[in-house]
């Protein structure tokens, strides 16, 4: 399989969707291709390309792993600072939870053998 580069309106076409999260259509009329129905379709066939899908993977990876660094620092402040101490617990437990720190999950025990009641009321 061949290896494509990409030109720079399949890069900006893929960057202006990723970055602004609008439609294809908005972003093939951001971008440059044809007006209408046409540019949309143009666009949509862009994006089924592998080559053009393997950088969008990329660039959404990327984007997500921005995004975590911003979650993880939001999550910290939360669990420090929060007015509610509820939030603060809630916090606390997602961070614990994702460095692999787990509360056991709730075990119910059972008890074998006979429970024997004997009521008199003489």
């Amino acid at each position: 399989m061949k290896n494509r580069s990409l030109t720079t309106k399949q890069k900006e076409l893929v960057d202006t969707i990723v970055t602004t999260g609008c439609s294809i259509t908005e972003a093939s009329q951001k971008v440059g291709y044809a007006k209408g129905e046409s540019g949309r379709v143009v666009a949509s066939k862009t994006l089924r390309l592998p080559h053009v899908q393997r950088y969008m993977m990329e660039r959404i990876a990327n984007t997500i792993g921005l995004g975590a660094i911003s979650a993880s620092r939001k999550m910290v402040e939360l669990s420090n600072g929060a007015r509610s101490e509820y939030v603060q617990l809630e916090a606390s437990k997602d961070i614990l939870d994702r460095a692999g720190i787990r509360m056991p999950d709730r075990v119910q025990h059972e008890i074998a053998g006979e429970v024997k009641i004997n009521i008199d009321l003489s």
